[in-house]
């Protein structure tokens, strides 16, 4: 190839830094760690991390389509088990890490509300936040800082965590290749409306009185 081929080229676009890390994330699949990963993401997400493990979750399950349901145990496991790590924060250390999480994690607005949803039926409004993307670390830490039974936190997460996660390895698990297919073809939009849904469950806190 001449040089004037090469300079009449059309250079590559580069992939965006979401698809990016989709196809890093995707190779976890791959990788003997995987499994750690996605527990720990899961578990740190219940108490102070901000990333959902739905991401990680749904990339693994699209790399390893047959492995779907174990990928949401690992998933659904670590995030009630972070969720305790949520409760324990709130019960025990809440005087001494707040400064930290209000604003950072969470606005003071938020947990304003979601003291007064534990008011009425704690367990309810656990287990919508465990399934929906309202903020489900706001509820855990608030659980221990209002003293709600531990039991009924354990209980909630494990229906509705579990209810989320198993949901998204059925939906890989059965109709895989075509929703991989749509997956990559728009994961940029795809990510920023899980992004945005995450917001949404913010805003949908000030209206679950």
């Amino acid at each position: 190839m001449n040089d004037e081929t090469t300079l009449a080229a059309p250079a590559r676009a580069r992939p965006g830094w979401l698809r990016r890390l989709y196809d890093w994330t995707v190779g976890w699949a791959e990788r003997p760690g995987s499994r750690w990963a996605l527990f720990w993401i899961a578990l740190a997400e219940s108490s102070f991390f901000p990333v959902p493990p739905d991401v990680l979750l749904l990339a693994l399950c699209v790399g390893a389509p047959r492995q779907s349901f174990r990928f949401a145990t690992v998933c659904a496991a670590g995030s009630v088990l972070g969720g305790m790590l949520g409760y324990g924060i709130g019960y025990a250390a809440w005087n001494a890490v707040k400064g930290w999480f209000i604003p950072w994690v969470f606005s003071q607005e938020v947990f304003d509300q979601v003291a007064r949803l534990y008011e009425g039926n704690a367990f309810v409004a656990i287990l919508t936040a465990a399934f929906t993307p309202i903020p489900y670390k706001v509820f855990t830490i608030a659980a221990g800082v209002f003293h709600v039974g531990f039991l009924a936190l354990v209980g909630a997460s494990v229906i509705g965590r579990s209810a989320r996660f198993f949901l998204v390895a059925a939906v890989i698990f059965f109709f895989g290749p075509r929703m991989k297919e749509l997956i990559e073809r728009y994961f940029d939009w795809f990510a920023w409306g899980l992004l945005a849904l995450g917001i949404a469950g913010f805003v949908a806190v000030k209206f679950l009185r």
